[in-house]
């Protein structure tokens, strides 16, 4: 009778699941770049009060924080291709990787979440320092730059490292559309093998490592940046 779990059987797991943390990480990068760039429009687009374009980002940026990542990516991998497949005659599902889909719907989510993370940082800076850094003959740049973006950057630090550890996590969804990240193909070792267990832990094992260290990562900067703080 076979054991319910094996020593053997986890280590034979490693090379087969470890490649394919790439896929993972990859999904992390673009969201993490792309959705920086997209909440930073949404940030200045809401600073500027733009009268067309703010009220629709508002609906978005509230559907994004307030649904489920899993429905988000069902609707983005099954509801773009049937609303854009019968106008235009395509097959989206067929000319598009289901990875694509997953970069932009955690895009998307990413923008949304790291949107209030900015928004709240600008916001909780008096404007007083805005109007001092322009009194002295600095221009709105040099102001942001200098003495704007340092305070951003400690108050947005602390959300920004929950938010990203929180975006590898549910990256672990995207098995569900098809795509072949650790999850995925723990999954698939699983259903060839009848022994479920063995991948399954090396992957929460991996989970564990990365969220630690990027938490840590992210604590040992906020520590830095306030000492820095406390020295000037």
């Amino acid at each position: 009778m076979n054991k319910l779990f094996g020593w053997e059987r986890f280590f034979e797991n490693i090379p087969k699941i470890l490649p394919y943390l790439s896929v993972t990480l990859w999904i992390v990068v673009y969201a993490t770049v792309f959705g920086v760039i997209l909440a930073a429009f949404i940030v200045l687009a809401e600073l500027k009060k733009i009268p067309v374009l703010n009220p629709f980002l508002k609906v978005y940026v509230s559907f994004m924080r307030g649904t489920p990542m899993l429905v988000q990516l069902m609707i983005i991998y099954y509801g773009i291709p049937a609303l854009i497949d019968p106008v235009f005659g395509t097959n989206l599902n067929r000319g598009w990787s289901a990875v694509t889909f997953a970069y932009i719907t955690f895009i998307l989510n990413q923008g949304a979440f790291l949107s209030a993370i900015f928004y709240g940082a600008v916001t909780s800076i008096p404007y007083g320092q805005t109007e001092a850094g322009l009194s002295v003959g600095l221009t709105e740049f040099q102001t942001f730059r200098r003495i704007l973006l340092p305070q951003m950057v400690r108050i947005a630090l602390p959300p920004f490292g929950s938010d990203l550890v929180g975006l590898f996590q549910n990256s672990s969804l995207v098995f569900l559309i098809g795509v072949t990240d650790i999850m995925g193909r723990a999954k698939s070792i699983g259903a060839a093998t009848k022994h479920v267990l063995e991948a399954y832990v090396f992957v929460v094992m991996i989970y564990i490592v990365i969220s630690l260290t990027v938490r840590l990562l992210f604590y040992y900067l906020n520590i830095k940046l306030e000492y820095g703080r406390e020295r000037t």
